[in-house]
């Protein structure tokens, strides 16, 4: 279940052209299961009309100050009673300065001032707004007073310039408010994690890889960032969005993997190898495109290194999890890994189960022998996966 699903959220939508995603993030919010009511400012009214947020919410959409319909006519203060957080998307410049002067003279800066729940706030602006040193000095205070600012991103802006201002994108937001309501599981944690497949290059055009869409392993690094980790995700080809608080370092190689993960390693507290990483590459890579003959192709190929082994041999390893994808026999060849690399925990699935796919049934491996997890999405079985390394990471530590 969502980490948001059953709190109610307060939605602000102020005037700027990124209004128009907002509609999108409503709708998403409440998918999500949130109880969304939307305050509409004046501004905002000139892009989205608050029909269509009421329609995307099915909850009265607010805009006056003085609106009767409130009972007690105080609805800056009867929204947010209850509410889980204020979420102000798009946030202009504008409103921004007033919330970090105290001002109050519309029913969005008032409620504000008279909240008792957490501000989000997702900036919205054209680039010269965003990087005006008043703006800066604004998101400062707003930092300090405790305001959590989300974004913005950076590309083409609707003037057609291009630079950072650009709200994030609606499935971005959602994103980072289920984060921003998820347990710290990980707290303080960092993790390096292998994802994805590699590449191993015959000649300029061709190459041996494999069908791991890195799906699995992207769902178990936005559970990490969820759970409150630094994550550093090295990544092979992949058509895949990097996750929303995560750093992503791609690859194509074998090779390349292993020195990204070296060069990332330092202060990691876990390291999970879920990279579907070829055995084998090219011993002698062809420079120029091997031409097609009726002679047939025989390759030389040579071992690849063994990224997870040799991270888990070092002389003070962090916490190590792998990833056993068997056609057969699972539990046999799950727990060898477990022993013969030294691991603290392996995830194991057959192949058929799950590799290329949305669903995926895995059993979980480690010194208190093996636990299944209930067939689900790669993203409710990736939670499932750091609730277990949470718990052996608690253990440790006593």
């Amino acid at each position: 279940m969502s980490a948001i699903a059953g709190r109610k959220l307060v939605v602000a939508v102020t005037g700027g052209v990124a209004a128009y995603k907002a509609a999108e993030l409503v709708r998403l919010l409440g998918k999500a299961g949130a109880d969304v009511h939307v305050v509409l400012t004046d501004a905002g009214s000139r892009f989205v009309t608050a029909v269509t947020f009421q329609a995307l919410s099915g909850n009265t959409v607010w805009s006056d100050l003085w609106d009767p319909r409130m009972p007690n006519n105080m609805a800056h203060i009867d929204l947010t009673r209850g509410a889980a957080a204020i979420l102000i998307a798009p946030a202009s410049a504008d409103v921004l300065a007033k919330i970090v002067h105290g001002m109050a003279d519309d029913l969005l800066t008032t409620m504000c001032l008279a909240r008792d729940c957490p501000l989000l706030v997702a900036p919205a602006m054209n680039r010269q707004m965003w990087e005006n040193p008043a703006t800066a000095r604004n998101l400062a205070r707003l930092r300090e007073d405790g305001v959590h600012v989300l974004g913005p991103d950076t590309g083409e802006q609707a003037c057609g310039e291009v630079g950072m201002g650009r709200m994030l994108e609606p499935e971005v937001l959602v994103e980072a408010v289920t984060a921003f309501f998820s347990d710290k599981l990980l707290g303080g944690r960092k993790v390096v994690m292998t994802a994805g497949p590699t590449f191993e290059a015959i000649d300029p055009v061709r190459g041996i890889t494999n069908t791991s869409s890195g799906k699995m392993g992207y769902a178990l690094a936005q559970a990490c960032a969820r759970a409150g980790a630094e994550v550093v995700l090295v990544s092979g080809p992949t058509a895949l969005q990097a996750p929303y608080g995560v750093r992503r370092v791609d690859v194509r190689s074998a090779l390349e993997m292993r020195a990204a993960v070296m060069d990332n390693l330092d202060d990691a507290d876990v390291f999970v190898g879920v990279a579907a990483v070829a055995d084998y590459r090219p011993a002698q890579p062809a420079e120029h495109k091997i031409k097609k003959s009726g002679d047939g192709l025989v390759l030389e190929l040579t071992p690849n290194p063994d990224i997870l082994a040799e991270v888990a041999a070092r002389a003070s390893p962090p916490f190590c999890v792998g990833f056993a994808a068997e056609s057969r026999d699972l539990d046999i060849y799950a727990q060898g890994k477990l022993r013969a690399k030294r691991l603290q925990l392996v995830v194991g699935n057959l192949v058929q189960d799950g590799l290329g796919g949305d669903l995926n049934t895995v059993v979980l491996y480690d010194a208190e022998g093996r636990t299944p997890l209930q067939r689900a999405s790669k993203d409710e079985v990736a939670l499932g996966i750091v609730a277990r390394l949470a718990a052996r990471l608690t253990q440790q530590l006593r």
